[in-house]
């Protein structure tokens, strides 16, 4: 028997085992309640939907609600199609040979205003989960004394030689954190560094060869830097901003107009599929199986299953159980697209100088978050909905963000350091 069907024989193994696991934990039967759903005026109007993904642990929710049939009930195929980086992400939800994606929040900001790539309205269907991104310093600068924010400060104002730090995409949410995180401990991240674009799963071998001092990147890249010995977390994104909007699933403005019934249908199926890895430990282990195949994440599932339980440890000898971790569902706390979050993305294009002029923040985010579409997915599960669009949070520098003058918020950084 030959490799690859040895992997799909693997495959096969751990999709019936998590729908199994899906059986006893929800009561639902996958493909069982199709007809239903895909009858009447709310049917589908195109049954198979490709979602691309990058190999990364927050792609879970498209992953399992696959794997488990959770888009057969509501009278869709999900097709999760396995991407290389997030300019291939973004090329191919422009161009229509992805239906959807599970993408950075900040890159379809920049898309819709032609920033980073081709203009296109695009959309936002939810968001897929909170927290579980991190900053990895290499162990040389470890060894030098750099471990956070401030001592990093200190080896760069000391050392004058080139820092180089990688985030994952221009607009992307790893490049504003990365930023966000630098200029609060007062470095300029457009002055005093180097920034390169380095696709998620490449981070780890790019360290590792001495491409870079640092980066930021979802897991399971920042523990696997960890486990391979060639790093450090200097600051998880949860302690940069808690409960931060991270991946979206996101598709073009075309796309939602043209096939309302789907992209519902779609929301519907990932919701019910948040639900579920967020229910139980027994589902999160079960989860972290599923995405480690080679067919998504490729990795060790030890690389996984740590941090999704909040179980950290930062490459130095110290442990902690972080409440903080990456969520999926929450009580339906994370999948709702709050404008401000969108919003929030803009004022960082414009503080770093990716947009020259104010745009109309609240406009825009209203134009790309369905927000009236993610209530009608969310009243039909029975999952709650927040009342407010907008929420407040304060963030690693004791600035607080609630939405309210977008502009004003966007020039207070006086300077690109805060």
């Amino acid at each position: 028997m030959n490799k690859d069907a040895i992997n799909m024989g693997r495959r096969s193994i751990v999709r019936a085992a998590a729908a199994s696991a899906a059986t006893a934990a929800t009561g639902f039967v996958p493909g069982l309640q199709a007809a239903v759903h895909a009858a009447g005026s709310d049917k589908p109007e195109k049954e198979e939907v490709r979602i691309g993904f990058i190999p990364l642990t927050d792609c879970a929710s498209v992953v399992m609600a696959s794997v488990l049939g959770f888009d057969k009930k509501y009278g869709v195929r999900i097709v999760p199609t396995k991407e290389a980086s997030w300019a291939g992400v973004r090329d191919k939800l422009v161009n229509g040979e992805l239906d959807m994606a599970h993408v950075l929040y900040g890159l379809v900001y920049g898309v819709h205003l032609g920033v980073g790539g081709p203009k296109k309205d695009m959309a936002v269907l939810m968001t897929l989960n909170h927290n579980g991104q991190a900053i990895t310093l290499s162990k040389k600068l470890a060894e030098a004394g750099a471990v956070d924010g401030p001592s990093l400060a200190r080896l760069m104002a000391k050392d004058k030689r080139e820092y180089t730090f990688a985030q994952t995409f221009p607009t992307g949410t790893h490049a504003m954190w990365l930023y966000y995180w630098l200029a609060s401990a007062g470095i300029d991240p457009m002055r005093d560094a180097k920034v390169i674009t380095v696709p998620p799963p490449q981070m780890v071998a790019n360290m590792r060869v001495g491409n870079m001092d640092g980066y930021c990147v979802g897991e399971p890249w920042g523990h696997r830097a960890i486990m391979d010995g060639i790093g450090v977390t200097a600051v998880t994104t949860q302690d940069i901003w808690k409960d931060h909007p991270e991946k979206v699933l996101g598709c073009t403005g075309d796309f939602v107009r043209k096939y309302p019934n789907t992209a519902r249908a779609v929301v519907m199926a990932v919701m019910e599929a948040s639900r579920w890895i967020d229910a139980s430990l027994q589902n999160k282990m079960k989860m972290a199986e599923t995405v480690a195949d080679k067919a998504y994440v490729n990795t060790g599932v030890d690389a996984i299953n740590q941090r999704i339980l909040g179980r950290y440890q930062n490459g130095l000898g110290k442990t902690w159980d972080d409440p903080n971790h990456m969520k999926f569902f929450n009580d339906g706390a994370v999948n709702f697209p709050y404008l401000s979050d969108g919003m929030w993305f803009l004022t960082q294009h414009k503080r770093w100088g990716l947009l020259k002029a104010h745009p109309d923040y609240l406009g825009v985010a209203k134009q790309i978050n369905q927000i009236d579409l993610y209530r009608e997915a969310a009243s039909a599960l029975k999952v709650s909905v927040p009342k407010d669009v907008m929420r407040s949070s304060k963030l690693i520098d004791g600035v607080v963000w609630d939405g309210k003058d977008p502009a004003r918020y966007a020039d207070s950084f006086k300077s690109k350091a805060a």
